[in-house]
Order: structure tokens, then C-alpha cells, then sequence
């Protein structure tokens, strides 16, 4: 039986990334968390930066840049596809956790644990969720239609561009055509979602160890009361 490397060669491709993350995590944990920090950070800046501009040259100037809107939709994505992992990984997802926190220890650590397991699931189907067919569901054979990585690929093999983002003028001899292909905005989503994977795993096993509480930060405001009131009650002395 032949391997088809077309429909492998992703998931491979996605695996060599979590897995250069995790030993890279291992060694300089420091630097994963900077490097992190900075992408989000990036991000947000750059989406910031490109509105910023583009209202000044349309309201100042009577011009603007073409593709900005579509520029900042596809940054924005990606934010979003970073940031979920991020969030994961330092625990500032809101959740409500006024009621579980009623319950004994051992219901409680077994609810998180379900959290954080249903985090992963959520995550898994999104990449491809053909496997459910295992289990009874009655889901399409067709792998390119069950889930991200499918659709990225369809769209790697197609190399249809955007509707109006372009390439610079002196990468487009490089790019072989004028407009900024799909499968490069949407890179962020099977890779997103692989380190959504990663990093509810990593949850999983920090609150099946008693290391984490929740995946989520429900408690988030009562923290930041805690950590100011003596901050507050200066003031209202003062």
C-alpha cells in the first residue's frame, strides 16, 4: 500500500512545528514566551499601524492603499489563530467558574479536566475531523472537506490569489503571479490550530498533575481586586 504523500505531508509538516516548539520550550522557555509575546504584540501593532494609515490617506489625502481592508482582515485572523494557544498556555481565556467552584476537589479537578479535553476535541475537529467516522459519525470521505488542513491544502495545490491583496512589484517575479496567494493568508489556520492542540494537551496534563487549575481565567477579576486593594485603599485615604 502506497503512501499519498499529498494528503501526509501537512500533517508531518504540522507535527515538525509543535514538536520544535515543545524542545525549544524545554531548553529556553524564556525565549518561547518572548518570542510569543512578540508575534502577538506584532500583530497588533501592524493592524493598528495599517488603519491608522489608511484613514489618513483617505480622509487627508483622498487616496488610500489598496488591499488594506483585506490586509487587516487577514491580520486580524491570524491574531486570533496565534492568540488562541497563547491564551491557553498563560490562562487568560474568560470563563465563568462561579458554580463549579462549589463543587468537592475531586469534582472539580475531573469538570477542568473535561474543559480542557473538550478545548482539544474543539481543536482536533477543526484540523480534521474525518476521524469521527471511527466512532459512527456520518461525516464526508472526502478529506479535503472535513477540516483545515484539507481546505489549506486545496488551496496550496489551486494558488488562486485574494481579491485584492498584491505582492510588491519585486517579489512578483519570485511569487510567479500579482496577487498575494490564499494559501499564504491562510497558512495561520492549520498552524493555529495544531498549537490550539498542543497547548490544551499541555493544559490536560497540567490539571490532571494538580499543576493547573482551570484552562480557562474565571477568577481573572477577583485577582486584580485582590492584588489593588491596598493600591485603592491608599488612594481613598489620600
Amino acid at each position: 500500500m502506497s503512501i499519498n504523500w499529498a494528503i501526509i505531508w501537512p500533517y508531518l509538516a504540522l507535527l515538525l512545528i509543535v514538536l520544535g516548539l515543545w524542545a525549544w520550550e524545554r531548553k529556553r522557555p524564556e525565549a518561547v514566551a518572548k518570542f510569543e509575546e512578540t508575534v502577538v504584540a506584532a500583530l497588533l501593532a501592524i493592524i493598528t499601524l495599517v488603519a491608522f494609515v489608511q484613514v489618513i490617506l483617505r480622509y487627508g489625502f483622498n487616496t488610500g492603499m489598496q488591499g488594506a481592508l483585506e490586509f487587516q482582515r487577514v491580520a486580524f485572523a491570524w491574531l486570533i489563530l496565534f492568540g488562541m494557544s497563547y491564551g491557553i498556555k498563560i490562562g487568560s481565556h474568560l470563563g465563568v467558574d462561579a458554580v463549579i467552584r462549589l463543587l468537592p476537589a475531586t469534582v472539580f479537578r475531573g469538570v477542568a479536566l473535561i474543559g480542557a479535553i473538550a478545548v482539544f476535541l474543539y481543536a482536533a475537529i477543526l484540523l480534521n475531523a474525518s476521524w469521527l467516522n471511527l466512532f459512527g459519525a456520518d461525516l464526508s470521505t472526502n478529506w479535503r472537506q472535513t477540516g483545515a488542513v484539507g481546505y489549506w491544502t486545496f488551496m496550496f495545490e489551486r494558488g488562486t490569489g485574494l481579491d485584492e491583496l498584491k505582492w510588491p512589484e519585486f517579489l512578483q517575479p519570485l511569487t510567479g503571479q500579482e496577487r498575494v496567494q490564499r494559501w499564504v493568508a491562510y497558512l495561520m489556520l492549520p498552524i493555529g490550530l495544531a498549537l490550539l492542540v498542543f497547548r490544551s494537551l499541555q493544559a490536560i496534563v497540567a490539571i490532571w498533575k494538580g499543576e493547573r487549575e482551570l484552562v480557562i481565567a474565571g477568577h481573572e477579576a477577583e485577582d486584580l481586586v485582590a492584588e489593588h486593594k491596598d493600591d485603592l485603599g491608599d488612594e481613598m485615604k489620600a
